[in-house]
């Protein structure tokens, strides 16, 4: 019944995710792509800087420097302009984006090589660096833009280009200056392409986990909402018998065969115990899934809230030995949050279930979070259930329906904002950890005139 009414708890509108969250958990590979672009260009320019200078200084080839030098500056403008638009705009890079600065390092590469000898330049093949690139960033008609735009380049240097001065030396074999030219370039276009593809292929990587864990969420959340219809369903046919059930206890208590008799007098009390329990849980599911009237969530503190939520427990459940430890520090105000109370009960219960004869729950903070641990001394995870903590219907029970208490918690907790960790203790038992951010919880003070 503790797994049900959870599940409604978990339907219930939860506190709204920080917009940063969300910008940090979307999908970022373009944003990522295009910094890898940014850090290709910078090679280029260092590597376009040196290479000028050895051919002019080293080989005293003559070249059109003030021209050559003009492109690299505008090369390193549209650089600093890229990382601008990366820190100030938080949106994904579009694939328009890309293109374009791809167009932007084909133009450079073309007026380089014009002032370079033209298609004569051994670097030309660096053409094919940005086709490459191209093939793997871009959508594929952007790609085969690209292509036509640097097969349509290398056309127009074989007519245009300026010629470069060189001695005609391609009997020197490996002394050859275009051979060692053309060795350069192909060594550069390997390596880079290798750096860059190996980068590329780890973001699409992560970008693909992103999205699995995306899907796996939607399903989940998914089965959590079919859950609290269903546990809605059962709550208003449960009303009934149960208010049956208190009535005809409460007689009891008063008919003279039982009022004689301690010990059936004492059965009939607990047996309302448990029943104003059941009651309690129906109406928790009814008011989570916004069907009571007349209640709302409550203003209280972190210490009045985990005190009387530890006090209910404790008076609705068999517990032998129980450890409470409070080390929150300064009270704060907050929200009670049906959702967070149920939580906390249902790792409690699986605590208790595991160890019945000790059970421990302390209260910590963490900077601004809230830090749950729960502890007990029963056989704890097996190594198995510890790598899939918070998935359904994953349980060492053996029966069906089990696994849906840790399922429900960890979502409960994701949604506002905080995450759930298990482990083993050292010696024995299982320690459960809940942490939440207490902006999930806190009270917001308004702000306004009072009428």
């Amino acid at each position: 019944m503790t797994a049900t009414k959870g599940a409604a708890a978990a339907v219930q509108s939860p506190q709204p995710i920080p917009a940063q969250r969300e910008t940090d958990d979307g999908d970022a590979t373009g944003r990522k792509n295009m910094q890898q672009l940014i850090q290709l260009r910078w090679i280029a320019v260092l590597g376009q800087i040196g290479t000028i200078l050895l051919v002019r200084f080293g080989f005293g080839i003559s070249l059109p420097m003030v021209f050559m030098l003009a492109v690299l500056a505008g090369l390193i403008g549209f650089n600093l302009l890229s990382m601008l638009r990366l820190r100030w705009l938080r949106r994904d890079v579009s694939n328009g984006e890309l293109f374009l600065a791809l167009l932007v390092d084909v133009a450079t590469l073309t007026m380089q090589l014009y002032a370079s000898g033209g298609a004569t330049n051994p670097f030309i093949f660096l053409y094919l660096l940005q086709v490459v690139l191209a093939a793997v960033l871009l959508e594929a008609w952007s790609t085969w833009i690209i292509l036509l735009v640097t097969a349509g380049c290398f056309v127009w240097l074989e007519f245009a280009g300026l010629p470069l001065v060189m001695p005609p030396d391609y009997e020197r074999g490996p002394l050859s200056l275009y051979i060692q030219g053309m060795l350069i370039c192909f060594v550069l276009n390997a390596v880079l392409l290798v750096i860059f593809i190996s980068r590329i292929t780890r973001n699409r990587r992560e970008r693909d986990a992103r999205l699995a864990d995306l899907r796996q969420r939607a399903a989940e959340g998914e089965h959590i909402v079919r859950m609290g219809l269903l546990a809605s369903g059962a709550a208003h046919e449960l009303g009934t018998p149960l208010a049956t059930l208190s009535v005809i206890l409460g007689d009891w208590r008063h008919m003279p065969v039982f009022k004689s008799d301690p010990d059936l007098l004492d059965e009939i009390t607990e047996m309302q115990t448990q029943v104003l329990r059941c009651k309690s849980i129906v109406s928790g599911i009814l008011l989570s899934a916004g069907e009571a009237r007349g209640e709302s969530s409550e203003e209280t503190t972190v210490h009045a809230f985990l005190d009387e939520l530890v006090e209910e427990w404790r008076a609705t459940r068999p517990v032998t030995g129980f450890d409470y430890h409070n080390a929150f520090g300064e009270d704060m105000d907050i929200v009670s949050d049906s959702a967070l109370k149920q939580s906390l009960c249902n790792v409690l219960d699986n605590a208790l279930e595991a160890s019945r004869d000790w059970v421990g729950l302390q209260v910590g903070r963490d900077g601004e979070s809230l830090i749950l641990t729960v502890l007990d001394r029963g056989p704890g995870f097996s190594e198995e259930m510890l790598g899939r903590i918070g998935r359904p219907y994953q349980s060492t029970k053996g029966r069906p329906g089990s696994g849906l208490g840790l399922f429900l918690v960890v979502n409960v907790a994701r949604t506002l904002g905080g995450n759930l960790t298990a482990r083993n203790r050292p010696h024995k038992g299982a320690e459960v950890t809940l942490t939440l951010p207490l902006s999930a919880i806190a009270l917001e003070e308004e702000h306004g005139e009072r009428a």
